[in-house]
């Protein structure tokens, strides 16, 4: 007992002198890096006085503070900006589901302002905005240098009213100008409907209506089918997503998942990551899903498809997703104000961050353009040419082999292959995702 007291002491007294010799230069730094700090501020707070005292026209001291603090948060990364108490405001409305604008989704890049995704039925969408097109004049008016706060308010004004955007796209050659009415914008955050023996659930944004949406569009599309034994599988439509809530992407993926990660954060100290777990549960029944994306689909999209297809739940179908792997904390400041912080990244089940890489498809598949003459009337009589059959000719002999029920199902089917068709030509990335869940239904299955 004795010796191990004095190894314990000797010990502890060894650690005090480690501690003692490195104390002093570890002090003299934090000292230094206190001085540093306070000479900054001093520096900051000398031009804050001096453009009071000396500017051309009298600025206002709160919108000095705003300009400095955003200023510092947009340095960080994209995503980092100060909200005033009205901005944190209409934010907040827009998670609820219905607010004031154009109904686009945008980002800052290479000093221009890109857009990640127009929003279905808004005005940008219906004006025929983009993912990736690049706005660099508003109402003739360049947004290059400014910051994404500055351009964003440049883009607000009153329902009803007109806005120009100038945007660049890629494989256009020159910027063109886009009209747009500015309107309210009501976002159904799920919509549903059926496509042959397949529910399509269209997901738009991730706010709090995301989750029960996804509920009610499943179980309607079902009963519609007469049943889940009826259903083939479930299609998860992410493109043109920009994101939304973390939470509600957590709900979505739990909703077909039932056991394991979900997504997992890292911040910069160890302790500060979480992770997501799924409960028991699949509103599919284990039936199977595929999940449509493209390069509008964002953050809380991409949360999802990864969760899906890292526990292999689901088939990934179209193009690279935008690739935002990070997450913003909001933190609401004195003045009723908040700053949007990004605290941390986030990681699919297996360890994968997207950050600048997105996710990719377990089956790219392009979105064709509509070749120039479809629609037209004579392709209209081409293809009609090209679609008689035997049955169409006078004097065809019918066919009595097969019963009246018989005939009905074959009809049934047929119908439904011919929607399919129609489907291809209007939406040939969702046709795809629904020919698979066809075919993997078809596999194994009898022959009547």
């Amino acid at each position: 007992m004795r010796k191990f007291v004095i190894a314990a002491l000797g010990g502890t007294v060894a650690g005090a002198l480690i501690t003692t010799q490195i104390a002093g230069p570890l002090v003299a730094q934090e000292t230094r890096a206190d001085t540093s700090v306070y000479q900054q501020l001093d520096l900051f707070g000398d031009v804050f006085e001096r453009i009071r005292a000396q500017y051309v026209e009298e600025v206002k001291t709160d919108a000095l503070v705003e300009a400095a603090i955003n200023g510092m948060l947009t340095s960080l990364d994209p995503h980092s900006s100060y909200m005033s108490a009205k901005d944190f405001e209409d934010m907040q409305v827009q998670t609820r589901g219905e607010f004031g604008g154009l109904g686009i989704e945008v980002t800052q890049q290479d000093g221009y302002i890109k857009v990640v995704s127009p929003m279905d039925d808004t005005p940008a969408a219906k004006a025929g905005i983009q993912a990736g097109d690049f706005i660099t004049q508003v109402n003739g008016e360049s947004v290059l240098g400014l910051m994404l706060d500055q351009a964003v308010d440049m883009m607000r004004g009153p329902v009803g009213s007109e806005i120009i955007l100038t945007v660049m796209r890629e494989g256009v050659a020159e910027p063109f100008d886009v009209s747009i009415v500015r309107d309210t914008i009501k976002l159904v955050a799920v919509k549903g409907r059926v496509v042959g023996k397949a529910v399509v659930l269209r997901i738009t944004t991730f706010n709090d209506q995301t989750q029960p949406g996804v509920e009610s569009e499943l179980a309607k599309g079902i009963k519609e089918l007469g049943g889940a034994e009826n259903l083939q599988g479930v299609v998860l439509d992410l493109r043109n997503n920009p994101g939304g809530l973390l939470t509600e992407a957590i709900s979505v993926s739990d909703s077909f998942l039932e056991t394991g990660e979900i997504v997992s954060t890292r911040g910069r100290s160890a302790g500060d990551g979480e992770r997501f777990n799924a409960g028991p549960g699949d509103l599919a029944n284990g039936k199977p899903i595929v999940v449509l994306i493209n390069g509008g689909s964002a953050s809380a999209s991409e949360i999802v498809t990864g969760a899906l297809q890292d526990h292999r739940r689901a088939i990934v179908v179209g193009t690279r997703s935008f690739g935002k792997g990070s997450v913003q904390t909001l933190i609401p400041l004195q003045g009723d104000g908040a700053m949007r912080l990004t605290t941390a990244r986030y990681y699919t089940p297996s360890g994968r961050s997207i950050q600048a890489l997105g996710i990719s498809p377990d089956i790219v598949v392009n979105q064709p353009k509509k070749a120039e003459g479809a629609g037209t009337e004579a392709q209209a009589a081409e293809d009609a040419a090209n679609n008689r059959t035997e049955a169409d000719l006078r004097g065809a002999i019918t066919n009595d082999s097969m019963t009246e029920d018989e005939k009905r199902l074959f009809e049934e089917e047929r119908a439904r292959a011919e929607e399919a068709a129609k489907l291809r030509d209007e939406d040939y990335q969702l046709a795809y995702a629904v020919d698979i869940l066809k075919g993997l239904n078809t596999i194994g299955t009898p022959t009547p």
